[in-house]
């Protein structure tokens, strides 16, 4: 396990989402295009067994329920499955159901979707207005490798609060830092 940080290289502020139509855990095909109308989108580079995501799963399930008409999450998974089996679609459909994601749970075998965004750790936060431009790229809370109960920052729920209120988003950048996206 490497200890990874945001990389800031790819996508800047203002630039589009990469599309992706990806299978999910739910046993369908997902894409961005399903987030159209929404007021604000949120791409979460994640996988099963990363120690510094796993505190954040109810986080993101609390996220999508509190602001469900107006926020679409997705949970992208890109990390190489045959080097990592814990991370496979199965595993991520057991994930998924044991942790009650009301999200879609979505597996970039190819890693491309994961090149385009730039991801480099897990939890990897991208989040886009309802033209599906970057206003924030950043942490999700200081509670690092713990619950967001543990946090003293709220980083990420006031970019999206700022996203849905139709502001710009002040919210300070601090990298996510995380396991590495385990390249193939």
């Amino acid at each position: 396990m490497s200890l990874t940080a945001s990389n800031y290289n790819v996508l800047k502020k203002g630039d589009g989402a990469p599309l992706f139509d990806l299978p999910g855990a739910d046993g369908k095909k997902h894409s961005l295009k399903e987030a159209k109308g929404k007021k604000a989108v949120l791409v979460v580079f994640m996988c099963n067994h990363c120690p510094y995501v796993q505190p954040k799963f109810s986080y993101l399930v609390n996220l999508q329920k509190k602001y469900a008409a107006r926020l679409q999450v997705f949970g992208i998974n890109s990390n190489d499955t045959k080097a990592y089996g814990e991370d496979d679609m199965e595993h991520m459909k057991e994930y998924a159901k044991i942790h009650g994601f009301n999200f879609p749970y979505l597996l970039d075998e190819s890693q491309e979707v994961a090149r385009a965004y730039g991801a480099a750790c897990t939890p990897d936060p991208f989040l886009f207005d309802f033209k599906f431009k970057l206003v924030y790229h950043g942490r999700i809370d200081d509670a690092h490798a713990k619950p967001h109960e543990n946090a003293k920052t709220n980083e990420l729920d006031e970019a999206v609060q700022q996203v849905l209120a139709g502001k710009i988003v002040t919210v300070k950048e601090e990298p996510s830092m995380g396991c590495n996206v385990k390249w193939k």
